[in-house]
């Protein structure tokens, strides 16, 4: 068990390289050098050590983040038990996405198991972004459909594949996630119990 340390201005910030952020966007959308400028103006770089809480279920989602090394999970109360609903990776975006594109209080925590570097844009920052550069518009749009594609694929795994099924697939797209994370935590995004989860392992 992590004790969670909330997330204050004690932490270590300062300017983020800006190429660590675009390479993560230039995915979804070509950033003009204008644009680079001034985001990489906006984005602070974060070191948050292992056991904090990046957001607490109930308060608002502020930042975007941009995990650059380290290792993060979601989780919501359900039954008093924490449920995984997902896990961030190097290079992955992390937030409530829900909280941070309505600006409404959040259902999950992020918490860090790693020591994590992240480079983070405060929401109204990224607003003045989508204003000005009709790239940037683009690039929210895309990142919220690759959100809700994501959401739908694991909500359909967890209602239709076994749960056998479910754990070959981590094996196969995130072996890196078996090594990093506890098994109560891997039981848990998988929708079964630790007991469940062992006897699976032992039979492949």
């Amino acid at each position: 068990m992590f004790l969670f340390k909330p997330l204050c201005t004690s932490i270590n910030t300062e300017k983020t390289n800006m190429y660590f952020v675009t390479e993560i966007l230039k995915q979804f959308a070509t950033i003009s050098e204008k644009a680079k400028i001034e985001l990489a103006e906006m984005v602070i770089k974060r070191e948050l050590p292992k056991g904090t809480l990046l957001l607490e279920e109930g308060k608002t989602c502020k930042y975007l983040n941009f995990l650059e090394s380290g290792f993060a999970r979601a989780f919501y109360y359900q039954d008093g038990k924490k449920i995984t609903s997902w896990f961030a990776f190097e290079n992955d975006i992390v937030a409530s996405m829900y909280s941070f594109t309505t600006q409404k209080p959040s259902f999950e925590n992020i918490e860090i198991i790693e020591n994590s570097v992240f480079h983070s844009i405060y929401f109204e920052q990224l607003e003045k972004l989508y204003r000005k550069y009709p790239e940037f518009n683009l690039i929210g749009r895309l990142l919220i459909e690759k959100y809700f594609i994501e959401l739908e694929e694991r909500i359909l795994s967890l209602q239709i594949q076994p749960a056998k099924e479910r754990y070959q697939k981590i094996l196969k797209n995130q072996p890196e996630l078996l090594q990093r994370a506890s098994l109560g935590h891997i039981a848990s995004y998988l929708g079964i119990s630790q007991e469940t989860l062992s006897r699976i392992r032992a039979n492949i």
